[in-house]
């Protein structure tokens, strides 16, 4: 029986504040990397957790802290990407609002570990909820000694700063997400130099997801090898599914890495009365769709980039035989099409084209050859653009005409939509 390690106490009704997480072993793994290990070794921790990015991409996080360079010239920066735009996705607002000081916490033990004396979080704007309760939290963690100067009467000091955006997708994407921050205009920056070496304000910065921080004191508890031993050894730890869409029980649910999606789907109560399951999108809307015959992938990095797809924010949306496959691709190139930042015209104009054509094919105007031309303009923006939403949008509509192909067809040879 798997329990819960994240969500551990998200449902006590004073679960945000100190004096709970305290009760609950709270700060507990900040005063021990402070007393008895050096910011070096608690980078080893975490790499040999083999703990991995939360936020989409998946990247060794203790890695990641190792391109920092040992001496700089400038201050290093820790920043938390609580931006979470990705549809489908609400795992980080559960743990910002019910479980805040976890957050802090994670974010100390980090930033001491890479030698930072200043974090910042953006947080989307709407999230006005889980806003309040960081502040509530972080006001709470620095008249304890928990963050300031001298915490907990060590020599390490640590400053925590919010920032809230203003719902733009884009920002979800690191380097837009620095350019914020910095007061421009959110758009991702050409890569090298990596953040790591030259990122806020052109100094050293790490940056993590709200759910990757969350893990790190746990790991610092409990140890690296606890942590591998749930889930699989590329992909290990506890991970946060959001099961959304048409399934019985729609929700934030914590399982190991690498549970089968099935099986997932079956803890959100499976598909809604006299339903059968069409498709799943696995990550979010930039994660390909995997059709319903295929539902007994691993939901872990690796076995659904064999699959063709990506695990991505584990916004886990389930579609049912009673929708339209275009409507939804429809709508989701327009989503992209919407949030895309322009700066690269393989994106700003192949997604703007795409929706046309998908509009048109939806409203049963469509006509031969429109296919091939929304699979050449995915061709001209895969792989083209300076970050991944245009590669997102490409890979998933790739995806929806590979695996329902006979409801593009349908649309044009009948003029109209066969579901409605």
């Amino acid at each position: 029986m798997f329990e819960p390690v994240l969500l551990k106490n998200i449902d006590a009704p004073d679960g945000h504040l100190l004096s709970t997480y305290e009760a609950g072993g709270g700060y507990q793994a900040l005063a021990k990397v402070l007393r008895e290990h050096t910011p070096d070794e608690v980078v080893d921790l975490v790499k040999q957790s083999n703990l991995r990015g939360r936020g989409g991409a998946g990247f060794p996080t203790g890695m990641k802290w190792g391109f920092v360079p040992k001496r700089a010239d400038k201050p290093k920066y820790l920043c938390c990407n609580a931006d979470e735009g990705e549809p489908g996705t609400f795992k980080d607002r559960i743990i910002m609002e019910s479980a805040p000081h976890q957050l802090v916490e994670g974010l100390a033990v980090s930033a001491y570990a890479i030698g930072a004396e200043t974090a910042y979080v953006y947080v989307r704007g709407e999230y006005v909820k889980a806003i309040r309760r960081l502040e509530q939290a972080i006001a709470e963690a620095r008249q304890k000694g928990y963050l300031g100067a001298g915490v907990l009467g060590s020599d390490f000091n640590f400053t925590i700063h919010i920032h809230c955006g203003a719902g733009a997708y884009i920002c979800g994407e690191e380097t837009a997400m620095l350019e914020s921050l910095e007061g421009k205009r959110a758009q991702p920056r050409l890569k090298p130099p990596f953040p790591a070496v030259a990122g806020l304000y052109a100094s050293p910065t790490v940056i993590n997801n709200v759910e990757t921080l969350a893990c790190v004191p746990h790991i610092v508890m409990r140890g690296p090898h606890w942590f591998r031993a749930i889930g699989p050894d590329k992909s290990p730890g506890p991970k946060l599914y959001c099961v959304s869409g048409q399934v019985r029980k729609p929700g934030l649910y914590e399982l190991p890495m690498g549970i089968p999606l099935r099986e997932l789907v079956e803890h959100a109560g499976g598909p809604l009365p006299g339903r059968r399951i069409k498709a799943v999108i696995p990550g979010g809307v930039s994660a390909p769709v995997i059709a319903g015959d295929g539902l007994d992938v691993g939901m872990d990095f690796d076995s659904l980039a064999a699959a063709g797809s990506m695990l991505g924010s584990a916004g886990v949306i389930v579609i049912d035989d009673s929708t339209c496959m275009v409507k939804v691709a429809t709508r989701i190139i327009e989503f992209f099409h919407h949030e895309s930042c322009g700066k690269c015209t393989p994106c700003r104009e192949g997604l703007n084209w795409a929706v046309k054509v998908l509009r048109r094919i939806e409203a049963g105007d469509g006509a031969p050859g429109d296919l091939e031309q929304l699979e050449k303009l995915c061709k001209g923006i895969f792989g083209n653009t300076f970050c991944a939403l245009g590669d997102g949008a490409a890979m998933g509509l790739r995806a929806a005409l590979a695996h329902f192909r006979n409801e593009f067809v349908a649309h044009i040879d009948e003029r109209r939509c066969p579901f409605h």
